[in-house]
């Protein structure tokens, strides 16, 4: 039996990992650490809430028994936060420090979900791209027994959209055909399963390498194709 610990459990991916993790006889114990307290109840389920985020790391180092594998689904939007320079301190400096307490906390498995093209031709200039590419090269440079990095499209299927337009165009695309829609967006629960059963397979030592990066086709495929309840 594995325990495992959430930050931003109450995003709409990390809310999706945390079902997942919940509904699964693999987990005996899920831990999440987060501003404000999830939405859900569950016996095995401890939730640390705390509004200051530069104690999550000590916080996460206090929690009995140790998670094994930790995932990180903190992430906000330039608007959200008030601008670039706030973004910074959260999706990159925030996400960083996270995946440095859970190494000093000896999880053996260190699963964030960054975004799609984050590695394109341009990625160099875009803002938004350097920050997940900080958290990623951090990541890899901490040399956890297994660290899985997702780059998920568009985020669909949100309570909240955050760019509603945007989300309903990609949304309507699976009447061209599912495929075109997969090629730009994942369903938020579809990432969460992803996420789940990729770290799983780590555990079991079926990860196909010790740096796993799951592109788009990747998490349709272990979030929805292959996914078993």
């Amino acid at each position: 039996m594995t325990t495992a610990a959430v930050f931003g459990s109450t995003g709409a991916v990390g809310g999706q990992i945390l079902a997942t993790l919940l509904a699964a006889d693999a987990f005996s114990s899920v831990k999440t650490v987060s501003r404000r307290l999830p939405n859900v109840q569950s016996p095995k389920l401890q939730t640390l809430e705390e509004g200051d985020s530069s104690k999550w790391g000590d916080m996460i180092a206090s929690l009995s028994p140790k998670p094994s594998i930790v995932f990180n689904a903190v992430g906000t939007t330039r608007a959200a936060a008030g601008g670039i320079e706030n973004q910074w301190k959260i999706d990159h400096d925030l996400c960083i420090d996270n995946a440095r307490a859970a190494k000093a906390a000896g999880a053996k498995t260190y699963v964030f979900i960054s975004s799609g093209g984050t590695r394109g031709f341009f990625s160099r200039y875009v803002p938004y791209s350097k920050m997940k590419i900080g958290v990623e090269d951090t990541i890899k440079e901490l040399e956890f027994e297994h660290s899985i990095i997702l780059r998920p499209g568009l985020i669909l299927q949100r309570e909240k959209p955050k760019a509603a337009l945007l989300e309903n165009i990609v949304q309507n695309l699976n009447k061209l055909g599912q495929g075109v829609q997969d090629m730009i967006g994942q369903d938020q629960t579809i990432i969460g399963r992803a996420a789940v059963v990729a770290a799983r397979m780590a555990e079991d030592g079926k990860a196909p390498s010790k740096y796993w990066v799951l592109e788009q086709a990747d998490i349709v495929r272990l979030g929805r194709d292959e996914w078993k309840e």
